[in-house]
């Protein structure tokens, strides 16, 4: 039986411990994390997926803003190793977006594989730019809401309130 709750501040090192799992080295050196540092991630989209006690997958989202508007950065994603093909990443995926969308969230950008993202509705964006270096084939968007990335346009910073 699966266990989908927020991630709390006691999960954090095992959570850090799965994304080293699943990420190669210096992945902090990603410019999503340049992005991440020093600000809170958006604690109701956090999520943790176990299968009796023991942590299967996790999803983090953070505030950023894209021409002055703020919007949701998804990601990290992961499913342990063990795990991967059973559609867990999915759940979480479905899961925190349906959460986004009931919490009033317009918009959600994320660097990624479009043909795997292309599923839950992510396509690409063009005149969004994340900071270097990151290939802009992968800088992908979902709207929430009908428009809601109409007009958006330009570098993503830091959300920092």
């Amino acid at each position: 039986m699966y266990q989908l709750e927020e991630e709390t501040e006691a999960d954090w090192w095992e959570v850090e411990a799965l994304y080293d799992l699943c990420f190669a080295p210096g992945r902090t050196a990603l410019s999503s994390y340049r992005l991440r540092e020093g600000v809170a991630p958006v604690k109701a989209l956090c999520l943790t997926l176990r299968e009796d006690g023991i942590l299967a997958a996790v999803i983090r989202f953070w505030p950023v803003l894209v021409g002055g508007q703020q919007v949701l950065l998804l990601g990290p994603v992961a499913v342990h190793p063990t795990r991967q093909g059973e559609g867990l990443g999915g759940l979480l995926i479905r899961e925190s977006l349906a959460e986004a969308r009931r919490l009033g969230w317009g918009r959600v950008l994320l660097v990624g594989d479009a043909p795997y993202y292309a599923r839950f509705g992510f396509e690409k964006l063009d005149g969004v730019e994340m900071p270097p270096p990151t290939n802009p084939d992968r800088i992908l968007g979902l709207e929430l809401r009908p428009g809601a990335w109409a007009g958006v346009r330009g570098q993503v910073e830091k959300f920092l309130p």
